[in-house]
């Protein structure tokens, strides 16, 4: 399965110029299986605003999935403001290359160094999916700092997993190093989109990643706007778990 990651710099709490840069990428892209898109990546980080956009994210899926039938491509649609019951969630669309929305997924764990929880309420969505031939499991931006969020997905049947994110440049590093121990722990594929630019208020990285299960990085963005390739195959996942069988040496009597 190939993957195009869409490193975007996103236009503050403008849909309307986010939804058409990635209209235009598309137009010029390389044929990929997959596209995954940043978090908010129709907003930013507006968040006080976000309460304004009673449709947005049935609108937004809209796009998408007029997208996924004209280009027969899945999307892994970053994630987008969903309001429901009152409240605001940070939500993953999940739309297959008929035009599906598959699955959805809220962000669990809420960053409150960038008032997230002033804003938004955590889900509690199984992170699970099928797309094609491969289980994924979706995961956003603050969650890779749980390690036994993404131990349970794995556990129950997933060979890669996607991250979309607003990652912030001053903490880079730990990007790169956190997605490298999910890989190498999990023996699954990470596939990482971050976002690059800037708001009014933070800095954003970069450095998209594609890793495979034994930690080899595939595919690394750079610090500017970019479209990122990368091949994932699940075969791949069983080969190396039989070279180093953690998980049947998992001593689950005791944690």
């Amino acid at each position: 399965m190939k993957i195009a990651i869409f490193q975007m710099d996103i236009t503050f709490g403008s849909p309307e110029e986010n939804v058409k840069k990635v209209k235009s990428w598309i137009e010029k892209m390389e044929p990929a299986d997959v596209i995954i898109l940043p978090e908010l990546w129709t907003t930013g980080y507006d968040l006080p605003n976000l309460k304004n956009m009673n449709d947005h994210f049935n609108q937004t899926v809209a796009v998408l999935k007029d997208l996924a039938i004209k280009h027969n491509i899945h999307f892994i649609g970053g994630s987008v403001a969903k309001s429901e019951d009152g409240h605001i969630y940070n939500t993953m669309p999940v739309i297959d290359h008929k035009g599906s929305l598959i699955h959805e997924y809220s962000k669990l764990h809420l960053f409150k160094l960038m008032d997230e929880h002033l804003h938004l309420k955590e889900g509690n969505d199984d992170p699970a999916f099928k797309l094609g031939p491969i289980h994924f499991a979706g995961f956003i931006c603050y969650d890779i700092r749980f390690p036994e969020w993404i131990r349970k997905s794995v556990l129950n049947g997933a060979k890669a997993v996607v991250v979309p994110a607003e990652w912030p440049a001053p903490r880079i590093d730990h990007w790169i190093t956190l997605l490298k121990a999910r890989a190498i722990e999990n023996q699954v594929y990470v596939i990482a989109c971050n976002r690059v630019g800037r708001d009014h208020a933070n800095e954003f990285g970069g450095h998209s990643l594609i890793i495979d299960p034994w930690g080899k990085v595939i595919a690394e963005g750079s610090d500017r706007e970019e479209i990122i390739y990368g091949e994932i195959d699940p075969e791949e996942v069983e080969e190396i778990r039989k070279r180093i069988p953690i998980f049947d040496d998992r001593r689950a009597d005791f944690y």
